[in-house]
């Protein structure tokens, strides 16, 4: 090299230098911080990003002109604050500054759920292969971009360590968005913003087939869990055997990630992988809760979960579904404070486990929502429970709560069955007392004596037994 080249290649190094400098000095965020996301209203609301180690950061908001200052961490440039957010509205502007500035635009602030679990809750609007969603066409032609509903589409990703980022996608109410992302969750959205008129965001963060160990940590799996399940894939010990069901796995990658996004509420349909084990899903569906609520510090969210729907399970007549469903999801309804349950026993296919009639669960989460959580009143949004029963000559009379009434009167019912003392089972015979509208009577002259009785307990069945508001009636056994 000769001595007249040195200028020029001192200069473009300088260049090259100050370009690295600028760029390694740039904000840069999480893709769950971006264009086009919602933040939950009135509210302490989490932001995070990286910048230059060591590196004053100013956060400015456009709603209160206020501008927040954060110290990025010395060694990883990490650095993390919260915002005052106002009531609902927009949209606005955030802008991160460490002396490069980075904006984001189209920010709305409203109200926020998490929704999260296995394939009947990623079931797309468009519907799977062969297995669509009732109403979901209509819904995806009448997407509207001007509509206040905003959509994030959390990419699935699984790892053995605790991930940083994800790739996450915040979507305006278009067609595209609405016919790729949960029709349970956009249902629910629907709902929710067509009642408040504010802006609704749904995160979706799911993967079909996943179990409930997957998405918890490894902290809480050890500490409460010890002996459950073999951790030894997070070290090597033994190779993955099933990505979205091994421990901890969802949990590093997609849910650790975005940590600790503010959110209203936890919208949850998971389940059919754990069903062969009512009583620890029980205990784990209410650790799970617990660590959601403060991992993303929000202690006092709503959780709202679906039951598990009727389908075939390659035994109609087995009842292993009908013991989840009471024994694992219903049980853990009573563990988890500021919770609810939508039952779906009156749904459900015979041989497709994605059933089409997702339109009534969104709207069923939404009722949920909209009394317990908004302010609606004049709805009962619960499902009718189970509270006890007498036997009454040669009839058990099962008594519910939280019901205001049972309909349909005067209309025999299906999906009873009756019990004598040698706990054979034969289908009943059932109506709703009409003399008392919070009781079933349930009979069969096959039984002369009664003992117990159960409803919607056989893999495959029907339910038709409802509430006032339309809200089903969940299974249950009189025999625990």
């Amino acid at each position: 090299m000769t001595i007249r080249h040195l200028p020029a290649l001192l200069l473009t190094l300088a260049l090259s230098c100050a370009a690295a400098t600028t760029i390694e000095a740039k904000v840069t965020l999480p893709d769950i911080i971006s264009d086009n996301m919602v933040l939950q209203q009135k509210t302490d609301a989490a932001l995070w990003g990286w910048a230059k180690p060591g590196a004053k950061v100013s956060v400015k908001t456009s709603w209160n002109k206020k501008r927040y200052s954060v110290t990025a961490d010395s060694e990883t440039g990490k650095f993390s604050l919260t915002v005052a957010t106002p009531e609902a509205g927009g949209p606005y502007e955030i802008e991160f500054s460490d002396g490069d500035r980075t904006k984001i635009s189209n920010v709305l602030v409203g109200e926020v759920w998490f929704c999260s679990g296995q394939s009947n809750m990623e079931h797309y609007m468009k519907g799977f292969g062969g297995e669509p969603v009732e109403g979901g066409a209509e819904a995806i032609a009448m997407a509207n971009p001007k509509r206040q509903i905003r959509i994030c589409q959390v990419t699935k990703t699984s790892s053995l360590k605790i991930e940083e980022k994800v790739e996450a996608k915040w979507c305006l109410n278009d067609s595209e968005s609405v016919s790729n992302t949960s029709a349970v969750a956009y249902f629910f959205a629907d709902r929710i913003e067509a009642a408040l008129d504010i802006p609704v965001a749904i995160i979706v963060d799911c993967w079909g087939g996943s179990t409930m160990w997957t998405w918890m940590s490894e902290e809480l799996l050890r500490s409460e869990f010890p002996g459950v399940g073999d951790l030894t894939h997070l070290t090597g010990g033994r190779p993955v055997g099933n990505e979205f069901q091994d421990p901890c796995m969802l949990y590093n990658g997609m849910v650790r990630p975005i940590m600790p996004y503010t959110f209203k509420g936890i919208l949850w349909y998971q389940g059919c992988s754990d069903r062969g084990n009512p009583a620890m899903y029980a205990k784990m569906q209410a650790a799970y809760v617990r660590m959601m609520r403060e991992e993303f510090n929000v202690p006092d969210a709503p959780f709202y979960f679906v039951q598990i729907a009727p389908f075939w399970y390659w035994d109609e007549n087995g009842t292993e579904s009908g013991y989840f469903v009471q024994d694992g999801q219903e049980a853990s309804l009573d563990l988890i404070p500021n919770s609810g349950m939508v039952a779906t026993c009156d749904l459900g296919a015979y041989k497709s486990i994605h059933y089409p009639y997702k339109k009534p669960v969104g709207e069923r989460l939404a009722l949920l929502a909209l009394t317990h959580d908004y302010g609606v009143k004049g709805i009962k949004a619960d499902s009718p429970r189970f509270d006890g029963f007498n036997v009454q000559e040669g009839k058990i009379h099962a008594h519910f709560t939280m019901c205001g009434g049972l309909t349909p009167i005067n209309t025999p019912l299906t999906g009873f069955e009756i019990a004598g003392s040698d706990g054979v089972y034969y289908d009943a015979e059932a109506m709703v007392n009409p003399s008392c509208y919070d009781e079933v009577i349930i009979w069969s002259d096959k039984v002369p004596e009664p003992v117990n009785a159960r409803y919607c307990y056989k893999n495959w069945t029907h339910g038709m037994l409802y509430n006032c508001s339309g809200v089903p009636a969940c299974p249950f056994r009189t025999d625990k």
